[in-house]
Formats: structure tokens, sequence, C-alpha cells
């Protein structure tokens, strides 16, 4: 007498030969796939694009004049000054507290000008509605955690 049984054998449900479970485990593990295969096109479509956003990011600058004109201020991509370029009417002011003021200012305007052009540069490579995406645009770093916290909590 043969001693294998399906495994289905004590299951109270079988349609067919296939226990509902099995039929389950099947729906579970197709729509299981399907996600693996979104996250995984979603992945493929960031990494292909890293070079050329690693690229954009390296020749990003960005130029903000002071409001007279006598102070020009480039910065790169992490708002780091490149360049700072004064008109030679400045000389005549002499006023070197408020040129100072001058270029501060018209550097923190690059800066943040920059900071915004490489948040929208970066969301366009990544995946609409991602904690990353949202961190980026907002700075809020305890919104990105509590993303995270949400993930972990739904593997537990």
């Amino acid at each position: 007498m043969n001693q294998w049984q399906p495994v289905w054998f004590d299951l109270p449900t079988v349609t067919e030969g296939v226990a509902l479970t099995d039929n389950v485990n099947r729906a579970a593990n197709r729509a299981l796939r399907a996600r693996f295969d979104d996250v995984f096109g979603q992945y493929q479509q960031l990494r292909s694009g890293l070079d050329e956003l690693q690229t954009r990011l390296a020749e990003l600058r960005v130029t903000e004049r002071s409001d007279d004109g006598q102070v020009t201020a480039t910065v790169n991509a992490r708002g780091e000054l490149v360049s700072v370029e004064l008109s030679n009417s400045i000389y005549r002011a002499r006023d070197a507290e408020g040129l100072s003021a001058k270029i501060t200012a018209t550097a923190r305007r690059a800066s943040a000008a920059a900071t915004a052009a490489t948040q929208e540069l970066v969301a366009g490579y990544l995946p609409a509605g991602s904690g990353t995406a949202d961190f980026l645009r907002t700075g809020d770093f305890g919104t990105l955690l509590g993303r995270a916290d949400q993930v972990l909590r739904r593997s537990e």
C-alpha cells in the first residue's frame, strides 16, 4: 500500500482535487509577484537614471543677483558658493558692512534656489509619493522616519 498522500488529503474543503488553501496561496503568490515586479521596475527605473542624475547635479549652477545688481553669486547643487562677482559701482559707496550684508543675502538666495532646483531634479527620478521625494521637498525627517516605522510594523 502506498503511504504517500497529497497535502490536501486531510483538508475538509477540496475543489477538483485542489484544496482551497492552495488556490489562496497561488493567488497570494501572484499578488506578491505582481507587487515585486512593480517595485523592481521602479528600482530599475531609478537605477538607470542615476548616472544621468549625478551628471545633472554636478553641472547644476544657480546664479542670483542683488536687487541693485552690484553683487552676483553663483552656487552649485549643494548650495556651495562657486563664485561672487562685484560690479565696479560698489567701490563708490565704500560701505564694507553694507557690501558684506549684500553678498551674504545674495549668496543665501542663490543657495535656497539651488536647494529647490536640486529637490525638483532629484524628485523627478524618484517614484511618485515616495517618502524620500517627500523628504526632499519638505525636509521633514520625522515624517520620513514615521513612514519607515509604518513599513516595519507591517512586516512584523
